[in-house]
């Protein structure tokens, strides 16, 4: 049996506390409510799914480095590392894999210091400012984008009932 395409999410820094944490910013999800509902987004495209969430930039930069061996796809929300973690940076410089950068709230209307992000040129894509569906759009444009049979069909879908 063929087994499922792996996407990795990683969470970044003070996402443990989403539900807690200034939800008028961020949400009222928790990061347990945003993983369920990526779970069972990745049981509908038929894609494995793997979730991490460290406070530490080491660590991040280390799963990073973990997704060099048979990771098809990687979602991130480097959090507050987006403005400083250069070596978050060079770690998903090493990645041959689609990648996309999400973030729950929309950084560019927030402080300026947040508009700015140290990754948003060299990942696949961005998806800012849509609170945890961004999560599962990230997810669902990964299956397409990694060629995964369920996408494709998904996609097909979506394509045909295009206006334009």
């Amino acid at each position: 049996m063929k087994s499922s395409p792996l996407i990795l999410v990683i969470h970044g820094p003070n996402l443990n506390l989403l539900g807690r944490r200034e939800p008028a910013v961020y949400g009222p999800q928790t990061l347990a409510d945003i993983d369920r509902a990526l779970e069972k987004t990745a049981r509908s495209l038929g894609v494995a799914l793997e979730t991490f969430q460290s406070n530490h930039e080491g660590r991040i930069i280390e799963k990073i480095q973990s997704a060099l061996d048979g990771c098809k796809g990687l979602i991130i929300n480097p959090a507050a590392y987006t403005h400083t973690s250069v070596g978050i940076r060079d770690a998903l410089c090493m990645l041959d894999v689609p990648t996309i950068e999400v973030h729950l709230s929309n950084i560019h209307r927030r402080e300026p210091f947040r508009h700015k992000s140290l990754v948003s040129d060299i990942v696949t894509g961005t998806i800012s400012g849509l609170g945890a569906d961004g999560y599962r759009l990230a997810l669902t444009a990964l299956a397409w984008r990694i060629g995964h049979a369920e996408g494709r069909k998904l996609k097909k879908r979506l394509d045909s009932s295009d206006p334009s």
